[in-house]
């Protein structure tokens, strides 16, 4: 995917370009257990809100930036050289993936598990 950033005069600044896999290809049970799409409940963060209120904390919002590329795989993952960037030596290769792209059915499973063992080093608990 190829992007140009462009400032309010429309005038491009830079072009940015992202590896992503094609996900809708994927076929459940073949190329992925189960997809995932983490939802936090409203009322949990309604209550996490009032708490932090009450007590006077500070809440912090945050980003992390590719954070789809962080999640290592649990699965085996092949992708085919992207339009482009073919090496003509090794027309026939593919490309065994160590951690997840955006498009991925496994992306945010990946990422999810990653953020959840790091808070999990930090002391933080989950509910299941």
């Amino acid at each position: 995917m190829v992007m140009e950033k462009k400032d309010e005069d429309q005038t491009v600044i830079r072009n940015k370009a992202r590896l992503v896999a094609k996900g809708y290809a994927q076929k459940e049970g073949i190329d992925f257990e189960e997809s995932f799409a983490l939802v936090a409940c409203l009322e949990v963060v309604w209550i996490f809100i009032a708490y932090a209120a009450h007590k006077y904390f500070p809440i912090y919002q945050m980003d992390v930036k590719t954070a789809f590329l962080n999640g290592p795989l649990k699965e085996e993952v092949y992708v085919a050289q992207p339009e482009g960037f073919v090496d003509p030596d090794h027309l026939e290769n593919v490309y065994r993936l160590r951690k997840a792209l955006y498009g991925l059915k496994q992306a945010p499973r990946a990422w999810y598990d990653e953020l959840s063992k790091f808070l999990t080093s930090k002391g933080f608990t989950k509910d299941e």
